[in-house]
């Protein structure tokens, strides 16, 4: 391994993600966060828990059955803004707090061009649509903090761990050091800037490895900070068809993008210090990329009363580009027993290995479902849906290294990873729709077991099942529709907020996810 790629690993290292896992496990994190979809479409699907598979007449049919566009008989334009919000319960070193949080935005933009009807041929209609929907939003907060009595247990600890195992000398860090521009080669060197990490020897000519710290024995008010931001979304393009009345079938061509961004903020205060008032580190991540997939369709009326319908979603093969950026701070008490005066109190960390091309591959999914209309569809319906995703499938690859074995060892390392952390689930969903008049009253429940096949930050696999709960109305006449939807999920997570070797010193955060999205639809027919 190129001593460029191991500042790398140490960087993604510090990222609030796996507990005592490395940089491969990120990038299967990172694949798996960017595939982990909620619920989609309109509000009308999203109040009947997300079900996709054997409904038609909405807007949503372009991202779940395209083959429910044929059963449009009149064209639509119809928008949807989405405003979701957090109100996550978070655990750390024996305190609970809470964070709150809240994030507009367009969930859905959709427009339907309904084909006029051929009551001569078998093929009675047919409907093509563009549409725009988010398939994720990663928006996300969680603020965390607690008084960690553990001596070992310091993020400072981190920087002298691997200041000592790559045996820098003091030169080697002081090179590497800028004050003046405020910036460090790597982390090392920033740290050692800040008085983080010191040699054992503190005379003039130094003495390199072991490095110590500062304030070592003190307890510490430890906080962490993790926002996050950004959307899976698509464009998709879909065209169906109608045979007989009967079997409806349908297929669209999705051009997808990733924006996905975060913010880690951790910071430790020793108590009753005698060099430092606080000291910490900012990760910045960046993620954006473009891909592609398709879906093909069907939907089939056993009866007037029953129809069954079914789909599949290739992976979408996407590239992404990664910026990190990583800044190390310190502030000092005045006066403060080392008598240090520092030339900076933040460095950023400008390696070039921060910024890094990949490309993804998310699940292939397939649903089947149901639906019966009650009344001959007059009074409502019942409708469900068994989602099949295959997380398994998920892989990771790069070209970004020169030495064409390191691609390899890295695509492995992620498909390995895959392999063993994850597995692949069947998600559960199930809604009914009333009418009366022009009124529809509507509620949905949809059941996502945990993909993981292990524990993970000290979270069992099996808390981190979702569970999704909606609801919501709508009315509609020959001339337009309003629906308003409301859904309520959660699930249980954790990160770390920094890795050292020892399990006993590495403190690990719990969090109670609750997250609720309000969705108004409306559109007009023409």
């Amino acid at each position: 391994m190129n001593k460029q790629f191991f500042f790398s690993v140490a960087l993604v290292l510090l990222s609030p993600l796996a507990f005592g896992q490395g940089a491969a496990f990120d990038y299967a994190d990172d694949a798996f966060r960017y595939s982990d979809f909620g619920q989609t479409g309109t509000a009308r699907f999203r109040a009947l828990g997300g079900n996709h598979a054997a409904l038609g007449g909405d807007a949503s049919n372009l991202f779940g059955n395209a083959a429910g566009l044929a059963f449009y008989n009149r064209s639509e334009l119809s928008i949807s803004p989405t405003f979701t919000s957090v109100n996550n319960q978070n655990s750390f070193l024996g305190q609970q707090t809470n964070s709150t949080g809240g994030k507009l935005s367009i969930g859905q933009l959709g427009l339907i061009l309904a084909g006029k009807s051929d009551r001569g041929g078998r093929w009675r209609r047919t409907a093509f649509g563009v549409t725009y929907s988010q398939s994720a939003n990663f928006f996300d907060y969680t603020n965390a903090r607690g008084l960690n009595n553990n001596p070992n247990s310091s993020i400072a600890q981190t920087y002298a761990n691997a200041a000592n195992s790559a045996q820098y000398s003091e030169a080697e860090l002081s090179d590497g050091f800028f004050p003046g521009d405020r910036s460090a080669d790597f982390r090392e060197a920033a740290a050692y800037g800040l008085f983080l990490i010191n040699p054992t020897d503190l005379g003039t000519n130094g003495s390199g490895p072991p490095y110590t710290r500062f304030d070592a024995t003190k307890q510490k008010d430890q906080r962490a900070t993790l926002s996050r931001s950004g959307a899976h979304s698509q464009w998709s393009i879909a065209y169906a068809g109608n045979l007989d009345d009967k079997l409806y079938i349908g297929g669209s061509i999705a051009l997808t993008r990733l924006n996905y961004s975060s913010e880690y903020i951790f910071l430790e205060s020793p108590i009753n210090g005698t060099v430092f008032s606080n000291y910490g580190q900012t990760n910045n991540l960046s993620v954006k990329g473009n891909g592609i997939n398709a879906t093909l369709g069907l939907i089939y009326k056993l009866s007037s009363d029953l129809q069954i319908g079914a789909t599949v979603v290739t992976p979408t093969f996407s590239s992404a580009n990664e910026a990190f950026t990583q800044t190390l701070s310190a502030v000092t008490l005045s006066p403060n027993s080392a008598n240090i005066t520092l030339k900076a109190n933040s460095v950023d960390v400008l390696d070039p290995s921060n910024n890094f091309q990949y490309s993804l591959q998310t699940p292939l999914r397939a649903s089947g479902g149901a639906t019966y209309f009650l009344g001959k569809g007059k009074i409502g319906f019942l409708t469900a849906t068994a989602e099949y995703v295959g997380y398994q499938g998920m892989r990771v690859r790069t070209s970004a290294f020169t030495n064409q074995q390191d691609n390899v060892d890295f695509r492995n390392d992620v498909k390995g990873f895959v392999q063993e952390t994850y597995q692949n689930v069947v998600n559960l969903r199930a809604g009914a729709e009333i009418r009366a008049g022009f009124l529809r009253l509507r509620a949905g429940v949809g059941y996502m077991p945990s993909p993981y096949k292990i524990a993970l930050d000290r979270v069992a696999k099996t808390d981190r099942d979702k569970l999704q709960l909606s609801a919501g109305l709508g009315v509609r006449n020959d001339r337009f529709f309003a629906d308003l939807s409301g859904t309520y999920m959660t699930y249980k997570s954790g990160f770390t907020p920094f890795q050292l070797p020892n399990d006993v010193d590495t403190p690990t955060l719990a969090t109670t996810n609750k997250s609720t999205n309000v969705m108004l639809s409306f559109g007009v027919f023409f």
